[in-house]
């Protein structure tokens, strides 16, 4: 018999997640599953780098009896799972043995089957739940009183203090502010453009707004529909949305996750039917749809149809150059941008759309950085992962703060928003500097000269 030979040397695919099959709740099948898995990668530790849950696999190996990995209680498992963020990136760019290589490690997979697991077990606490319930808290959002007596709390240190001994939300955790104006509400119609199909692209848009930039950064959304208006493409805002359902993903909340579906499917599936693009400025929220949603729901006829009309915004707009219909003349240099990309942008295996449309503006010049933020979600501001989050984190800021045109940028950027307030901590953490930080749709806003 031939040994097994390394993998990678094909192009990693992905099987459904079996979460409706009764075994995957099967606590004991779950855990020789991680077994099986946890022992591959004691012996290549290649990810050792990526997060802390392999560290925290290999110390409790390290420091087993045996120092393998049969030496570790099955109870400590739980740790390790605990620090996985589902990020994918060991899936998508480090470990060998990813489907198809026989040795079948799907490590983000398995981790987030025993997430649904602990979660059906009652392991998931209050506040860990309602950080998750994003649609919940946002709903404050826009409500002038509210919202001004809310963003004060959340700079309150005593408040901060409470929210930490009760929700287990990290007092020293950047938190975002409620808009004063939600982004659905906020949103102009579009000009009445005649709509320009491209080989590559469809000539209209459907908005899936996420619930970050709906509560919490309109501003995001906002200088999307210029970028599309000053490429006179049509846009709307999809008539009615729920949160993709990332945040109860990284919980294990598979239910909370079906809701989510069923609220959005139908309603975007009817957008996709119609010929639109569906773009979304969050890139976990594009990957939901892309990613984890059809291989949910892998026999579902809707949810593949939403996966095909989903784009990053940047995979759109440089498709349009592409079809010739994208407008490439720039009036405002940008200077030196420290640009990241973040972990859920990589997984869509799109490439570096970001990095080319900002390279097109004049006299600029972009530092690219493929190295995780460690936000990551929820993780990054619970109370035992925020500072394990900013060591991640650590390398990439340093990186960030030395631009290969000599000294700090003037813009600090990431297309996931939550890593970007992440990233600018930082710097002021590790006193960097203090360069902008600027979303990449708004810095092409400000390229174009739109206001």
């Amino acid at each position: 018999m031939s040994a097994p030979r390394e993998g990678n040397l094909e192009a990693p695919t992905r099987h459904p997640i079996a979460w409706k099959n009764p075994d995957f709740y099967n606590e004991e099948s779950a855990l020789n599953e991680l077994e099986r898995i946890f022992d591959i990668c004691h012996g290549c530790r290649r990810c050792v780098s990526l997060c802390a849950s392999f560290p925290t696999l290999f110390d409790l190996i390290d420091e087993s009896k045996t120092g393998e990995v049969d030496g570790v209680d099955k109870k400590d498992y739980w740790k390790v799972v605990d620090q996985c963020y589902l990020c994918d990136l060991c899936y998508m760019t480090k470990c060998p043995y990813v489907p198809p290589h026989e040795w079948n490690v799907d490590y983000p997979h398995t981790m987030l089957r025993a997430k649904a697991i602990k979660f059906q077990k009652g392991g998931v606490g209050l506040g860990e739940k309602l950080l998750a319930s994003t649609d919940v808290h946002g709903q404050f959002a826009g409500i002038p009183v509210v919202v001004q007596v809310a963003n004060a709390v959340s700079k309150s240190k005593p408040a901060r203090a409470a929210m930490e001994s009760v929700l287990h939300v990290d007092r020293n955790a950047w938190l975002p502010s409620l808009a004063t104006r939600k982004f659905r509400s906020a949103a102009p119609k579009s000009q009445d453009f005649a709509v320009k199909d491209g080989a590559k692209t469809p000539g209209k848009v459907a908005i899936y707004s996420t619930c970050y930039v709906n509560y919490n950064e309109p501003g995001i959304g906002m200088d999307l529909l210029k970028i599309l208006d000053h490429n006179e493409v049509p846009y709307v805002l999809v008539s009615k949305e729920k949160c993709c359902g990332m945040p109860k993903l990284e919980l294990g909340d598979l239910e909370s996750v079906d809701k989510s579906k069923q609220a959005n499917i139908p309603v975007l599936a009817q957008y996709a039917e119609q010929g639109y693009a569906i773009l979304s400025a969050v890139p976990s929220c594009t990957l939901m749809f892309k990613q984890e949603l059809p291989l949910m729901y892998p026999d579902d006829a809707q949810v593949q149809a939403v996966k095909k009309a989903m784009w990053d915004p940047f995979e759109y707009l440089m498709a349009r150059k592409r079809d010739g219909l994208l407008k490439t003349e720039f009036s405002q240099p940008l200077g030196k941008i420290s640009y990241q990309v973040p972990c859920h942008s990589r997984v869509q295996n799109i490439g570096k759309k970001t990095e080319e449309m900002l390279k097109m503006v004049p006299d600029t010049f972009v530092q690219t950085n493929e190295r995780c933020s460690g936000h990551a979600g929820t993780y990054g501001v619970k109370l035992g992962m925020h500072e394990t989050a900013m060591k991640i984190g650590k390398p990439l800021f340093k990186r960030m703060a030395e631009h290969p045109q000599g000294g700090l940028p003037d813009y600090i950027s990431s297309d996931c928003p939550l890593g970007g307030h992440h990233i600018n901590q930082g710097f002021e953490r590790n006193a960097l500097g203090a360069p902008k930080l600027e979303h990449p749709l708004s810095l092409v806003r400000i390229a174009y000269g739109l206001k």
